[in-house]
């Protein structure tokens, strides 16, 4: 039995190992949000914390390791600059990982590593959503589609400012996990994430009520086109042998290349090899 692990090996050396985790943290730092297989990604995470409170440090020594272990010099500044900055107040947890299913081909564990509170973070995205989804719930008890579609959904920031004083387990308009989800967003961002997250929530909640809508508007249009009896647009489609303008060949011809025979020649049955290419090549 293997007591006392430290780590995984992924079946490599030291070095293969060591410099895989190295690439896969400067990707983290340069994208701030990777895919790769699970496990990879939580030993990726484990390595990424202690940089970046290398980057909170800010002193030489740390300076001089975190440049030692990145393989992209010109990630300091960003290290040292935005995400000493970003994670000032945050005490840890400077990384997120999601799981993403499975990859095909070996099935292994696909997740997302990403860092918090970065531009694309997934969390925060799934959370504006949530808000949309569950107020536009709420106001369509009282009100109907048709009368929200020039107001929209309003009050949105009113909201959030409120649910993000309430308590976990205290009745609200949202969820008690969409609340959650929410005040943990929000915890270590500055005040203009409220308004930005109250946006997002907007517009999702927009787009939820447009959509039936919309659909709706053209599948009148398509019954007023059965009633005229006009025939719908559709799209020109285009046979694989057919010449089009300004082509002196066809689709079928082209992709045959230099290997195939010109469109006029055509083998006969009778034909041999050694008729067609000559006395060199013997017919089997």
């Amino acid at each position: 039995m293997k007591h006392g692990v430290a780590f995984r090996k992924f079946s490599r050396t030291s070095s293969h190992r060591m410099l895989m985790l190295r690439n896969l943290v400067t990707s983290l730092f340069e994208h701030e949000q990777i895919k790769t297989t699970l496990p990879k990604a939580r030993d990726t995470a484990r390595l990424a914390e202690k940089i970046i409170t290398m980057g909170k440090k800010g002193n030489k020594p740390a300076q001089e390791r975190a440049a030692a272990f990145l393989l992209k010099p010109e990630l300091l500044p960003k290290l040292f600059g935005t995400f000493a900055e970003r994670y000032a107040q945050r005490p840890g947890g400077y990384t997120r990982i999601h799981k993403f299913g499975n990859r095909p081909g070996d099935n292994a564990p696909h997740a997302v590593l990403e860092l918090v509170d970065n531009p694309r973070d997934l969390r925060y995205e799934m959370t504006s959503r949530a808000i949309g989804r569950e107020m536009l719930k709420e106001k369509l008890r009282d009100n109907k589609p048709v009368a929200l579609i020039d107001s929209g959904v309003e009050g949105v920031e009113d909201v959030v400012v409120r649910e993000r004083q309430l308590a976990e387990q205290s009745k609200g308009l949202l969820r008690p996990k969409t609340r959650w989800n929410l005040q943990k967003v929000l915890r270590f961002r500055n005040d203009s994430a409220v308004e930005e997250i109250s946006q997002k929530a907007g517009h999702y909640a927009d787009s939820l009520l447009a959509s039936p809508i919309a659909f709706k508007t053209m599948q009148e249009e398509e019954q007023k086109t059965k009633k005229t009896n006009q025939p719908p647009i559709a799209p020109q489609i285009r046979r694989v042998g057919q010449v089009l303008p300004g082509q002196t060949t066809n689709a079928m011809a082209m992709s045959r290349g230099a290997l195939g025979l010109p469109q006029h020649r055509k083998i006969e049955p009778h034909l041999t090899l050694r008729s067609i290419f000559g006395s060199k090549h013997k017919s089997t």
